[in-house]
Formats: C-alpha cells, structure tokens, sequence
C-alpha cells in the first residue's frame, strides 16, 4: 500500500533495496536520486545514524516511521544528524496497513491546522475512526482515559481467511480491536503507550513493560536498544517483571539503582534477582522486539535459578 501501491497509483519515483540496516547504501541511494521521503523503523534509523554521512539526507522532506514506538532520544538523534524529524505513523495488517499518520503543520491566511503532534502517531487517515474502550467490558472511554484501540473504516479486513472464531473475537460491528494500548487527547491525536500483551496483571494491577523499560533507557542515557522488559509466572503474584539487558546497559546494581531512584510506582520496580544479563536484545526482521524470544529467557531464567533460600544461604556463606 505505502511502498508499492502508492508510488505506482500516484506516479512518482520509488527505489527499494533489499537489506533495511545497510545504511551505507541507502545513505548514497538517498543522496544519488535526491529522494524526499522515507519510510522506515525506528531501529532502522538507528543504523542510519551510525552508518550514513551527514549529507546524505539532506534532500529529505519526511521521514515517516512505523512497525514499533518511536523513542524521543531516537528521533533527537536522529534530528541532531540530519537536521529532520522523524514523525510517526501507525497500521496493521489488520488495517491494509495504515491507520493513523502525523503530518505536516498547515498555515494558511494566518490560521494554523496542526496535523503534527509529538509523540503521537497521528490522526487517523480519512474515512477512517478510532476510539478508546475498556479492554474487558469494551465499554467506549472518553475524556483521553487509557485503553483498547478499537478502529473502523474501509481499510479494516472482512476477516481471517478460513477462521471465523478469530475474527469475530477482534471484529465487533465493524470495530477492528487492535491489540494496542492507546489514549486519544482532546485534539484527536492518537497516543499510542504498549501492546496489551506486554502488559502484565501483578496483584490485581496492570503494570506497562514498556514505562519500565524507559525509566531505566533515560537512566542509561543511550538511543541504542539496551534492555528489554518481560514478565515471567510467580505463584504468589500471578507474574513477576523479568528485565533483559546487555553489557551496554551496566551492571545489575547500575540498574537496580537506576529502577530505586525512578518515581514509578513501587510495584513495577523489578527486583535486584530478575535482571539477566543476554548477550543481544532479540528482535525479528522488521526490527520490532522479539516479545516471544524475550518472554522465553525470563522464563528459563526464573526457572533454573536457585530458589530464593538457596540465594540467602548463597549470601550468607559469602558474607561468613
């Protein structure tokens, strides 16, 4: 629809290249043809930042990102680089893709259409409405109260082919439920916060990986991806938050400390025992994260560790 669809319907120039991380080349790609718009990740971005000149950009009028959240500290690096914004957009394959988009501010005669708004994804595309409900009753929010995105219009699939079960648990009278957290704000911008599945209930709560995991990127102070949070079973509990870090990130205690001196809520800090130390934060081809992959390693980890007797009795021998 974007990348083939668009340019073919609409009659302007597209190039294309095989591997997505090989900046180098699209860097010159960009440069050589004087392109000005470009579609990409955010983890995409991040290997164009390391590995594309400065100049090569420069011809750029848009850079639309999508597939995954847009982290501040990417788009200012980003910005810092090339001397452009990247914005963001948001679909599924669910949507054919594409729901919701930001796009540039309009002046006109003096009066301003905002169509822009940062850290948001947008307003949806014409034709096309969003709306905010309860995850379990899908009873509408209102006021910019979190929830379910719900969407609807004519880019919504007639279904799962040959899997009417499936379909009608996402299909309510038309409404696409998309899986993702989001909030709408007064202007009908669409802020979109986690997957519902990276949620996990801790006593009753609802506790967001996602809000985790920046507290601990602003502690670290780094664009490149460095931790990865996750939730593993605890009897006690219901699920207990497991997070994944590379070397880049610091020791334990760096974390830890950094998850002490957070003002999030009590609950969500992990404890010192569930940080595991992986040697890459696993992602598929589109470089969103590896949920499944993640959601393993905490599980292995939680269950092959010593038990929590064995641990203080491990300390006690240490300390004698």
């Amino acid at each position: 629809t974007v990348t083939l669809w668009a340019p073919l319907v609409c009659g302007f120039e597209a190039q294309y290249h095989a591997n997505p991380l090989d900046g180098a080349i699209i860097g010159a790609m960009v440069r050589e043809r004087k392109l000005t718009v470009m579609v990409a990740t955010p983890t995409f971005l991040l290997s164009y930042i390391r590995r594309t000149g400065k100049s090569d950009f420069s011809t750029l009028r848009a850079v639309v990102t999508g597939a995954e959240k847009l982290k501040p500290r990417i788009s200012e690096a980003f910005e810092s680089k090339f001397g452009i914004r990247p914005v963001e957009g948001y679909g599924t394959t669910e949507l054919s893709p594409v729901g919701a988009i930001n796009v540039p501010d309009v002046n006109i005669g003096g009066l301003r259409q905002v169509g822009s708004k940062e850290g948001s994804v947008g307003h949806p595309v014409p034709a096309v409405a969003a709306r905010i409900v309860d995850p379990d009753s899908l009873e509408v929010l209102y006021g910019g109260v979190q929830g379910l995105l719900q969407v609807k219009g004519p880019n919504v699939m007639l279904g799962y082919l040959g899997k009417p079960e499936l379909t009608a648990e996402v299909l309510q009278e038309g409404w696409y439920s998309t899986g993702d957290i989001a909030r709408i704000d007064e202007d009908g911008f669409i802020f979109l916060l986690d997957r519902l599945s990276r949620y996990s209930k801790i006593g009753g709560e609802m506790v967001p990986h996602m809000a985790i995991e920046d507290a601990l990127m602003d502690g670290i102070g780094l664009a490149e991806p460095c931790v990865a949070v996750t939730a593993a079973p605890d009897e006690r509990m219901g699920e207990q938050i497991v997070v994944c870090y590379t070397d880049a990130a610091g020791d334990v205690a760096t974390l830890h400390n950094i998850i002490k001196l957070s003002e999030i809520p009590n609950l969500w800090k992990p404890k010192k025992d569930n940080f595991v130390r992986i040697e890459a934060i696993p992602s598929l081809g589109t470089g969103k994260l590896d949920l499944k992959g993640i959601k393993e390693i905490a599980r292995e980890f939680v269950e092959t560790r010593p038990s929590a007797v064995q641990r203080t009795m491990t300390r006690i021998r240490e300390a004698l």
